[in-house]
């Protein structure tokens, strides 16, 4: 089975860092985030070849999924960025079967397993929330087959967000109506929607099963990435040295890696630090660093730090830091 994966875009809600690390590839627990997505794509197994759309920092992407995935890939470059829609439909002269449409920045708990035997035209997951005026939301029959899909209602028809993980059988009903939705005026922000495309397969006859994943972990913005950080670090990715000085409090839990160094700091809880970086006289909570950061004397909290950044005497708070540049939380 192939993977299309749509990964053009900016990822403006996490800048500073994007402009120099492509959205996927961002650490959370110390891993890019595509990485757990490939790990459930893996589980699921039958993948054939991966199609990936890509355009911001494309060199960088190619180069890591090549070097670390083992399943063949494509690479098709989106160069106008005209929404989910318009990124699948470039995929279309390679895709000749069942095909798995995922968006790369959100992590999930789900049986991909299903795939090997229902007997829908596809599935759609979804995740029941609180929020649904943020999301396209699904609403089902009594046997759990999509009847529409609506972004961002102002009531509640439906709180089941789909979370961008679809399953494909019917491939040539899915590129027929996204060549329908493409010919038709663009929607928000001159954008067109993949959405749109499943609604045209529904409206045709077809049926698409929906089913509810068991969590769903946005990695997107700064807030729910530290959320999904938070998640991870309770659920098996935690880590902390074998050894640390009387002067150093670690709260549990927290991603260490080995050759972080501590020194009179408090640690945690929440907090990821990656290899090669110091902190002295300083804490850090509830945040993400990278390779190499410098924290002396400071407070890091609610922040997403990158690579070989310098804190010193100095709060960050609720921020994203790279390069230099701090920009407040979006």
């Amino acid at each position: 089975m192939k993977v299309i994966m749509p990964m053009a875009g900016k990822g403006t809600r996490l800048l500073p860092l994007t402009k120099r690390v492509p959205k996927p590839l961002v650490n959370v627990a110390g891993r890019p985030v595509m990485d757990y997505v490939m790990d459930a794509l893996e589980r699921a197994g039958q993948l054939e070849e991966l199609i990936i759309i890509t355009g911001h920092l494309k060199e960088k992407v190619e180069a890591y999924v090549r070097k670390n995935y083992k399943i063949p890939a494509r690479f098709i470059e989106q160069k106008v960025l005209d929404g989910t829609a318009g990124a699948v439909n470039l995929a279309r002269p390679y895709v000749d079967g069942p095909v798995i449409v995922i968006f790369v920045d959100t992590l999930f708990d789900a049986d991909l397993s299903i795939v090997k035997t229902t007997k829908a035209d596809g599935i759609i997951w979804t995740k029941e929330v609180e929020d649904y005026q943020r999301f396209g939301v699904v609403v089902t029959d009594k046997q759990g087959h999509m009847t529409k899909i609506v972004e961002k209602p102002n009531t509640p028809i439906s709180r089941r967000a789909n979370i961008g993980l679809q399953y494909v059988n019917d491939w040539r009903t899915l590129f027929d109506g996204i060549e329908h939705v493409l010919k038709s005026p663009p929607g928000k922000g001159g954008e067109f929607f993949l959405t749109d495309a499943f609604q045209y397969m529904v409206d045709k006859g077809k049926k698409l099963f929906v089913s509810e994943v068991g969590g769903w972990y946005d990695c997107g913005k700064v807030d729910t990435l530290l959320e999904t950080n938070e998640h991870l670090l309770k659920h098996g990715r935690g880590k902390r040295p074998a050894k640390v000085s009387a002067d150093v409090k670690i709260k549990e839990p927290v991603y260490i890696e080995d050759g972080v160094t501590l020194k009179d700091a408090t640690i945690g809880p929440n907090a990821a630090i990656e290899a090669g970086s110091s902190i002295v006289g300083s804490t850090v909570a509830n945040s993400i660093l990278g390779r190499g950061v410098q924290v002396k004397n400071a407070k890091v909290a609610g922040s997403v730090i990158g690579d070989k950044q310098v804190i010193e005497g100095r709060d960050v708070k609720d921020s994203v830091m790279d390069a230099g540049e701090v920009a407040a939380a979006r």
